[in-house]
């Protein structure tokens, strides 16, 4: 789970970092599967009693915003490609 966390402001930084908007969108998707896998590693944490369901709730509500922001992110450069 830390490392999915990690890998998801690290891959935007990386990806704000290159030379080319495709490149960040290719970070950015990046970011979003990672997104995905630690959204479903919390789930697995809950399911085995690892994580209380009050916390994950929490968290979840808090990945699932980040997850909307990166998508909006993601569909608003997509769109300025098209241009």
């Amino acid at each position: 789970m830390n490392r999915a966390a990690v890998s998801i402001p690290s891959n935007i930084a990386e990806g704000y970092g290159r030379a080319t908007t495709q490149d960040y969108l290719h970070f950015l998707r990046i970011a979003h599967g990672s997104a995905y896998e630690l959204e479903t590693q919390l789930v697995l944490a809950q399911d085995l009693g690892l994580c209380t369901e009050a916390r994950g709730l929490r968290v979840q509500v808090m990945l699932q915003e980040e997850i909307r922001i990166l998508q909006g992110l993601i569909a608003a450069l997509e769109r300025k490609i098209e241009k």
